[in-house]
């Protein structure tokens, strides 16, 4: 199930990457003309800016989400379901560094450059309960009344994406830099959960004779021992010459007591056999695969307890950017991240149980032990314009756009077929902040940002395990100058998202009849950030 291997969150950026990267970012969101420290990630080519000297940027943000999924599955308890799972990140950190000399600046960066957390839902997700409510019209349908059933689900996903990046810019004159580097991601998603104490209210004259509340694989290891009791009775008298005739003729010569003969022509009748004519032999078969699919439900809806699942790979990442500074007033970055192929690999300690194959006799796994899944982080262009409009007011904006159509994601089907990037791309996704920097003085400046983040996903990519939707942010901050060397940035932010939904059709416990829903995704961020910038070996003024 290849959409699961991708980040199970991330706060600003595209499907993948995170372009929260420094405190000075979240004040005002546009940084892709920067010439200050953070210019490391967000405009390297405009290092060659900052003098001569060693720079070093520390940074810290501690974030909060929260995300929604609502079902209006008809068969759930109380539809529509609102599943709701918490994000706390309390250190999210990125760091900088920059030597200076010459025409030349030698760069490093840290940073979290996918995911960076652990999402919480503490009641499950919508794909883990479907399945269990459909037990309630599967079993009434059989002619065993169910009119409810419970279950305790929990799962935590967390994903960190880390980058390493090295480079070198190069001033060619006073209005042309270049930068050439790399960035080293190493990836690890990790999942973990329980699906246990599946309960239902089945009427049963034996099992459930009072209409309690009582275990659901317990139940179904009853009827699959019923089952095969019934077929070799049946294959029993087969083999004794009476296969041709039918159950009342069989115990009018003695061959099934009265309880016997009632208790087969119940179970025919839940098989949709006419047991006033259908003979003994007909009931064998029906008899030994319901068997069967009751010790295939039973297992499935036994406690899965413990489940432990992790992913990693790693890819490095091309980087090459241009800086041009027309005049004192005007300054454009921009930068090319190349596609970094990346390949995660399962490491499964225990997997949740999805499903049963029958011709192996094997269970099917969410996520197989050893299974490698391609998972790119795409090409991404941005670009940048910083205007002073006057000594005090500084005006930012800047354009990111993500090559999501060209990548590689993985994407599979229920099945484990590939999934066209077609099939789940309209467009590429793309981002545009716009941000205002005031000096107050000498030392204090103010500033405030809008980001813009358009998603260009088609429904078919939407799941509860993984969804992203447009948004707009807003990030307000300031910087102080503790001393001419010390910088302090400070800023909060607020994502609020546009709600999405996705209408598709389930499976009724795997009976081919289908069943319309609708599910809908909404989720908040809100940020806090602090960064210190320090300079060393500049002259203080």
């Amino acid at each position: 199930m290849g959409l699961l291997t991708l980040p199970f969150f991330s706060y600003s950026g595209g499907i993948v990457h995170n372009t929260n990267q420094s405190a000075a970012w979240v004040r005002m969101f546009a940084r892709d003309a920067s010439t200050s420290i953070d210019a490391v990630f967000y405009n390297p080519a405009g290092l060659t800016k900052l003098g001569n000297g060693f720079y070093v940027s520390i940074n810290n943000q501690t974030l909060f989400q929260n995300r929604t999924i609502t079902s209006d599955y008809t068969y759930l308890n109380n539809t529509p379901v609102d599943y709701e799972g918490s994000v706390t990140v309390p250190i999210l950190p990125s760091i900088y560094a920059s030597y200076n000399t010459g025409k030349f600046a030698f760069s490093f960066g840290m940073n979290v450059i996918g995911g960076g957390g652990s999402a919480e839902f503490k009641n499950g997700l919508p794909s883990f309960e479907l399945g269990i409510s459909d037990l309630v019209p599967g079993l009434t349908g059989r002619g065993l009344p169910t009119t409810a059933y419970s279950l305790d689900a929990y799962f935590e996903g967390s994903s960190v994406f880390w980058g390493y990046q090295l480079g070198a810019s190069y001033e060619i004159n006073d209005m042309f830099s270049v930068y050439l580097g790399a960035r080293y991601v190493t990836a690890k998603n990790t999942y973990a959960g329980h699906l246990t104490d599946v309960m239902i209210n089945t009427a049963h004259p034996v099992y459930n004779p009072t209409l309690d509340m009582i275990s659901a694989p317990e139940f179904f290891t009853n009827l699959a021992n019923d089952a095969t009791t019934a077929a070799t009775s049946l294959q029993a008298l087969t083999d004794g010459g009476l296969g041709g005739v039918t159950l009342a003729v069989a115990a009018s010569l003695g061959y099934l007591t009265p309880v016997e003969q009632a208790t087969l022509e119940a179970g025919y009748t839940a098989l949709g056999l006419d047991p006033t004519t259908a003979t003994i032999s007909d009931g064998i078969a029906p008899f030994t695969a319901s068997a069967g699919e009751s010790a295939v439900k039973a297992m499935l809806l036994a406690d899965q307890e413990d489940v432990e699942i992790e992913q990693t790979g790693s890819g490095i990442t091309p980087i090459i950017g241009v800086n041009i500074s027309p005049n004192d007033k005007l300054n454009i970055g921009l930068k090319y991240e190349f596609m970094t192929k990346l390949e995660l690999e399962n490491n499964t300690t225990k997997d949740f149980i999805i499903g049963y194959d029958v011709a192996t006799g094997n269970t099917i796994g969410m996520f197989p032990d050893g299974e490698i899944n391609r998972n790119d982080m795409p090409a991404l262009l941005t670009a940048g314009i910083d205007y002073k409009m006057s000594d005090k007011f500084l005006i930012s904006t800047g354009v990111h756009y993500y090559f999501d159509k060209s990548a590689n994601y993985g994407y599979k089907d229920a099945l484990g077929n590939e999934i066209k990037n077609s099939e789940v791309f309209d467009n590429n996704y793309w981002e545009w902040a716009l941000g205002l920097e005031y000096n107050i003085s000498d030392k204090m400046l103010i500033s405030a940002g809008y980001l813009r983040a358009q998603s260009g996903l088609k429904d078919e990519y939407q799941t509860d395990l993984n969804y992203k939707i447009s948004s707009n942010s807003f990030g307000l901050g300031g910087a102080y100058s503790i001393t001419p060397k010390i910088d302090l940035n400070l800023a909060v932010a607020y994502t609020t998202y546009v709600e999405d939904s996705k209408d598709y059709q389930h499976d009724l416990g795997g009976s081919g009849t289908l069943i319309d829903l609708t599910e809908t995704y909404n989720r908040s961020n809100l940020f806090f950030a602090l960064g210190l910038d320090f300079n060393f070996g500049k002259k203080s003024e």
